[in-house]
């Protein structure tokens, strides 16, 4: 089996992040894998480890992608592509699915997996649009993954109500959900490896793609969250507190 996973290089977002002239401001910020990406190299690694898989991981966009490229080498992922363009800074979910479908195709991938939503824009689409364009089976939100032989799967996922068992053949596409693992931490040795190892680097427009055009999302502007408004702190007993509350529920609040 062959596995490709797609990675997503993304500003951690355990960070405080700050908005300054409707962009982010970038001083300070840190990147990261996705961390539901994170599961996704996890799953390959695992079946890599249970049934012999051949494992890339796919990156998009600027050179310090390599940084989460290297990350999956240490988790126990074999190879590395990046797919590196000048214009790729902000593509929409589309233009990452037809790359990656452009990858698959000159790879001849037998698995697609992928995060259920990278943690930056939290949109959740790259998955079924690759699966749409590529015209491959796809199931979303996966809890877990049971090979039954060479061309077919058994996967579990998450549905709105309880759980869906699917038997899936392959050439497939599959997102997983955050609780299908937990990922590991690399060792030591993995982490050596890891930077010995070489990263394939791919243009997009190779792939038959034009970065500058094909985005049919384009980020106008970032905004901040809206400022709670400062809370109030009353002095007294239990009884005064609760008159004050209760009388501002009913003049200010009107909710009573």
């Amino acid at each position: 089996m062959k596995i490709l996973v797609a990675i997503k290089h993304v500003i951690d977002v355990e960070l405080n992040i700050k908005v300054k002239d409707g962009q982010l401001d970038l001083e300070g910020l840190q990147y990261v894998m996705s961390a539901w990406d994170e599961n996704a190299v996890e799953e390959a690694v695992a079946l890599k480890e249970s049934h012999d898989a051949e494992t890339v991981v796919i990156s998009i966009g600027s050179d310090d992608a390599t940084v989460s490229i290297r990350k999956a080498f240490a988790m126990g992922i074999d190879a590395g592509i990046h797919v590196s363009d000048p214009n790729l800074r902000y593509p929409d979910s589309l233009t990452v699915a037809k790359i990656i479908n452009g990858v698959r195709q000159d790879k001849n991938f037998d698995l697609i997996l992928l995060g259920r939503q990278a943690q930056d824009t939290d949109n959740g689409l790259t998955a079924g649009l690759l699966a749409e364009i590529a015209d491959l089976p796809f199931v979303a939100n996966a809890t877990k993954i049971e090979v039954i032989d060479e061309k077919k799967l058994k996967v579990t996922r998450q549905a709105d109500i309880g759980k869906e068992v699917i038997e899936l053949s392959l050439p497939a596409v599959i997102s997983v959900n955050d609780s299908i693992n937990e990922p590991r931490l690399a060792s030591l040795k993995g982490i050596m490896q890891a930077k010995k190892k070489t990263i394939e680097t791919m243009d997009a427009g190779l792939l038959g793609i034009d970065s500058g055009e094909a985005s049919l999302v384009e980020v106008m502007e970032f905004l901040p969250p809206v400022a709670r408004a400062q809370g109030q702190k009353f002095d007294g007993d239990a009884q005064e507190i609760t008159e004050k509350v209760v009388g501002l529920l009913i003049n200010e609040a009107k909710v009573l």
